[in-house]
This record gives C-alpha cells, structure tokens and sequence, in this order.
C-alpha cells in the first residue's frame, strides 16, 4: 500500500496557513511585475521595474505636489444636479450618489489654493475615478472660478487632466464648459498670468480639445493616452493601422503638442521651478500686451507682412468690340421734354409720351436683343 494513501478514513491532517493581509502587493498592469506596496506608495505609485505610472486619486496629487497643510479646497459647494432627469440603465441621480460614496468627492474636480514650496498657486485635479473624470456643468463651473480666482489674486493656474471628456448625462450643459473654460483662460492669457497644463492617463474627449491643450507650459505623465477620440475609434472609423504609440505622451511630444514629459517623482520639482521662473518673468519690465486685432491692425497700418498679398494675375488682352452701330446717348433739345416728348409751351398741357411696343425702348429708340452685346464706344 503506497505511504501516500490514508489508512483510515476520516483522518485529518492539520495545516497551518499562513494568512497574509489585503493589499500587500499589487500586480503592475504593463509589465506584471509584482510590487510590495509600501515600496509602490514610496515611488509615488510608479512601478520600480518599467516605471508605469497608477491611477491616483485626486487627493493623492494635491499631497505629491503641495506642501503640507497648504491646501485649501474652494467651490465644494458646487456639485450636479440632473437637469435633464436622464436614465439609461440606471438613473444618472444614482450614479452620482454612487460616486460620491466611492471616492468621498462632490464632483470629478478638485480645486482650492495652496503652495509649492512657498509659491502661491490655484490648482484643480481631475480624479477620473469619479464617473471617468467627465466635464459636467458643476465641473467647468469650479473650473471657470479657479480661472477667476486666479486672476483675481494673480497667482499661476494648474490644472492637472484624467478625463474621459463631457458628461454626456448632461447634454449640452456639459459641452458649453470646454467653451466657457478657454473664454476665461484667454482673459487670464491677456492678463499675463501663467497657466500650467498637466495631462495624466487618460486625457481624452472635450477636456483635450479644450482648456487641457492651451496652457502657456503643457506637460504630460509617460505613456499616458491623449487624444480626442480613442485609437480603437479612429481605427474602425478610417479602417487603417495607426501609428506605433499613436496618442500616447510620447508621440505627441515628437509631434510638438506637448512641452515635456515628466516623471511623477519630478512634477513636483519640474512645478516648483516653473513657478519660480514665471515669478522672475513677471519683475522684469514688461511691454504693454496687444491683443490679437490690435496687433493686425498694426500690421495693416505699416504694411507688414499681415496686409501683403500676392500681386494680382495680369489681365487678359481686350478683345475688340464685335461691329454694330454703337447707341447714342440721347441728349434732349431744348425744344423737347424727357424721353424725347416736345417740351409744351408755357401755359399748355405737355403732350403725351408715345406709348411703348413690343421692341422697343421708352423714347422710341429700338432695342437690342436681351441676347445679343451691345458694343459701345469708350
């Protein structure tokens, strides 16, 4: 009988497992390196082998990139509503309720005041855990007012993206937020304070096409996917293959969409100099700032290169008017009226004018044909 089979039934023999706590290690999506997660809390949630960078909350970004207890969390009072009363598979009111008890946010951006390393800033981040990061109306209102707030007190703008674009819950209200947001950024443009754009993955939809690609300095976290619509989308749409790392961080630095990318253990340090750099810009004497039909107008004034154009093509030569008797210009006498009716003696009734026939032309003269050129002497 092999040693390996019980002899009595029923037997039992004692194990001992060793239970290990939830949330020790956690798998790398890119590489599958299997990480110690304090080791992962230490690198600031980048993997240590290939270094692909987690999804963060948003307050996690805010404690990365502030200093301690600078923070100062502003229009929390703004949240949605469900004004189109929408429901698809469930009621969108639900949905809200749900993520707000998931990620302890009132909406799906985080915007307030606070440091970086004694620097002033307005800051919003976008946590895409709160129903994908979408735009809704209550989002690009807290967004429009951290604009405003900025320029009020004249402090940098930064805004950090993780957005799957507009909430289309809510229709129209969110899609009118890209254009309200980059309305008020041009005003802060004009005004000469500094906005900084911070794309993480993904940044995607209305958040891209708006207020995430016009910052004054545009960085991006590696490999993370930027675009308009999905590279499966654009894929089935133009029925080609795309590009190797089409939309992500890197190919559109090569493409010149973005400034720079920044590792996340050096967002902090990156911000902190670009802060500091703007703050040295803005001592140094500054010219008054045109705005852009100012600035055409002035280039039209002295004839710069805005008001040149291209010379104009020669002209064909003229041909030589077809052979016809050219129409005299009826020059009344002084014995005749208008249209060729003798002027009536003082006191008398005018005579009649001759009345019109098929042919002719009032005062009598014959017509041309409607089809046929009427040459005339210059």
């Amino acid at each position: 009988m092999s040693w390996l089979k019980r002899s009595k039934e029923g037997l039992k023999t004692p194990q001992r497992k060793r239970e290990l706590p939830d949330g020790l290690w956690t798998k790398c999506e890119e590489c599958g390196e299997i990480l110690y997660q304090k080791e992962l809390e230490r690198n600031l949630w980048t993997c240590t082998k290939c270094s692909y960078h987690f999804r963060i909350p948003a307050r996690t970004y805010v404690k990365i990139l502030l200093d301690e207890g600078s923070f100062v969390e502003r229009f929390s009072e703004v949240v949605s509503t469900d004004p189109l009363r929408f429901r698809d598979t469930k009621r969108y009111a639900d949905r809200l309720k749900k993520a707000r008890e998931e990620t302890g946010l009132s909406e799906a951006i985080l915007v307030g005041e606070g440091t970086i390393e004694g620097r002033p800033l307005v800051i919003g981040v976008m946590d895409f855990a709160f129903l994908g990061g979408s735009m809704a109306s209550a989002a690009g209102e807290r967004i429009a007012r951290g604009i405003l707030l900025s320029l009020e007190k004249r402090h940098p703008l930064v805004l950090l993206s993780s957005s799957g674009g507009a909430r289309m819950f809510e229709g129209i209200l969110s899609l009118m937020q890209m254009a309200k947001a980059n309305a008020l950024l041009a005003r802060l443009s004009d005004a000469g304070v500094p906005y900084i754009s911070i794309m993480t993955h993904p940044t995607t939809g209305g958040v891209t096409a708006s207020f995430a690609s016009v910052g004054d300095v545009i960085l991006a976290e590696p490999r993370a996917l930027i675009g308009f619509a999905g590279p499966r989308v654009i894929k089935q749409t133009i029925n080609q293959e795309l590009p190797e790392g089409f939309q992500t961080s890197e190919f559109l630095l090569a493409k010149g969409m973005i400034d720079r990318i920044v590792h996340r253990n050096e967002l902090r340090k990156t911000l902190s100099w670009l802060l500091q750099f703007f703050a040295a810009a803005a001592m140094l004497p500054q010219k008054p700032r045109r705005r852009a039909g100012e600035t055409l107008a002035r280039f039209r004034a002295v004839g710069g290169p805005i008001a040149q154009t291209a010379a104009p093509p020669p002209k064909p030569p003229e041909e030589a008017p077809a052979p016809g008797v050219p129409l005299r210009e009826f020059q009344p006498s002084a014995t005749q009226g208008p249209n060729g009716v003798p002027a009536a003696p003082s006191g008398e009734t005018p005579a009649e004018a001759p009345k019109e026939t098929p042919g002719s032309t009032p005062g009598g003269s014959t017509a041309f044909p409607a089809d046929r050129e009427i040459p005339i002497r210059e």
